[in-house]
């Protein structure tokens, strides 16, 4: 499985921010994509760290984007909420424990597979993932 259930919560609030003209508490971007809250935590936390959001607080506090939603592709945001995009295990950054990596004949496919996936998601956008008006 390339993406997991993280990475599809991860562009479904972000998604959920980029349809906002204000911020949204947590609670609410939550509850309006069926993303159990401590898991939106753990993704927001995440989106934090990557500079993908951000954070104010007081009464009409929560969380923004900071770029406009075509700014962001689906590549990136994967990219900082998912452990791997790769293929197999033996792409996934894992190439130097595999013994045989120096003449293993499918090693160069999984590469391109990776590539192709990760060029594939770099074509889309936020922006692509909202309803068009």
């Amino acid at each position: 499985m390339i993406v997991s259930t993280k990475g599809r919560y991860a562009l479904r609030i972000m998604t959920a921010l980029a349809r906002r003209k204000e911020s949204a508490s947590l609670r609410e971007l939550a509850a309006e994509e069926e993303v159990p809250f401590k898991y939106a935590e753990a993704i927001v936390s995440l989106l934090l760290r990557a500079g993908f959001v951000e954070s104010t607080r007081g009464k009409k506090g929560g969380y923004t984007l900071t770029r406009a939603p075509e700014a962001y592709t689906l590549a990136e945001v994967l990219r900082e909420t998912e452990s791997s995009l790769a293929a197999t295990d033996c792409t996934g950054g894992k190439e130097a424990e595999c013994p045989r990596a120096a003449t293993c004949p499918s090693l160069p496919v999984w590469r391109a597979l990776d590539e192709t996936v990760f060029e594939f998601l770099s074509r889309y956008t936020l922006l692509d993932l909202m309803p068009k008006e």
